[in-house]
């Protein structure tokens, strides 16, 4: 029977900045088991002055006892789940996810984001969320509806590239800032390593697809995901399905490079699914697929191909 595990965030729990295959799990599950993880966001740095705001104890503590390693984004984990091994790939289902505080900050920096040429300043936002109605107030005056997702999710990478900065999303997953993975979406991520090494972290409240100015509205969120190791799936980038779609990923310093490795992803779906040979499937995309802008600001920059299940129901 499966069982159900919570992570909490503590400084043992986390790591700041970087996936390694050397990182020792922080739990070790069995396939099929679902697990709830808590995660914060964001250094020293961007945390709110002023009555109202909570700060978390946790983030004070993780704070307090780690720094940064390569990358910007603190993460929970690693969970490893029995019997994963390279070759294989961990199905993901997203069952829930929810906001830990009452507030999210977005921030421009300089030399960073999509148009670090016209904005070479720093300023940065914190937004008030409001959890009970699922929204956020902008300090432009705006409301927001939530629809959170954590940026960063990925496996350990293959153990030969030693320690990878979070901050370039790859084919272990990573900081993919797609933001179809809400509740009720499915990612599949390749393993690369044993256990396969799940961490995640990058609470996102809600996000425009590209990310344009390099952060969403970044908050702390708890997630809970069921965890299954699939051996009859055979891949070697992302893939996702929400309610609605099949997704494929990629990821290049190039976004035509992207692209065209997101739509080879997704003719390679399409030809599973729908029994069509390779050129009838890149000539269905054509009618069909959806390649949108997942995001333009984390070195790599990401496409993701969209396929209504209409077309591929199963």
């Amino acid at each position: 029977m499966a069982q159900h595990h919570t992570i909490a965030c503590r400084p043992e729990h986390c790591h700041w900045g970087f996936f390694d295959a050397a990182l020792p799990p922080v739990a070790t599950i069995l396939s099929g088991d679902t697990v709830s993880v808590d995660c914060v966001s964001g250094g020293r740095d961007v945390l709110p002055e002023g009555d109202g705001f909570e700060i978390l104890a946790d983030h004070r503590a993780v704070l307090a006892a780690l720094s940064p390693r390569l990358g910007a984004h603190i993460m929970t984990g690693p969970v490893a789940v029995e019997g994963a091994a390279p070759g294989d790939v961990l199905q993901i289902d997203i069952l829930a996810i929810e906001p830990r505080q009452n507030w999210g900050y977005t921030r421009i920096r300089p030399l960073a984001g999509t148009l670090p040429e016209d904005f070479p300043i720093s300023k940065t936002w914190h937004t008030r969320i409001d959890r009970q109605h699922g929204t956020a107030t902008l300090p432009i005056g705006r409301d927001i509806e939530l629809a959170p997702f954590f940026g960063v999710m990925g496996v350990a990478p293959p153990p030969h590239y030693g320690a990878c900065s979070s901050i370039q999303p790859r084919e272990f997953g990573g900081n993919m800032d797609l933001k179809e993975l809400v509740a009720g979406s499915t990612l599949y991520l390749p393993v690369w390593a044993p256990g396969a090494l799940l961490s995640v972290g990058d609470g996102h409240g809600v996000q425009g697809d590209g990310e344009v100015c390099i952060t969403a509205l970044e908050t702390a969120l708890s997630g809970t995901f069921r965890l299954t190791v699939r051996k009859d799936l055979h891949f070697r980038l992302p893939r996702a399905e929400t309610p609605t779609h099949h997704v494929t990923m990629a990821f290049n310093e190039d976004l035509d490079d992207a692209a065209k490795d997101a739509l080879r992803a997704m003719i390679d779906l399409i030809s599973e699914k729908m029994g069509l040979q390779r050129d009838d499937a890149y000539m269905f995309a054509s009618l069909a697929v959806d390649l949108r802008v997942t995001q333009l600001v984390d070195g790599n920059k990401g496409i993701h191909a969209m396929l209504s299940k209409r077309f591929a129901p199963n």
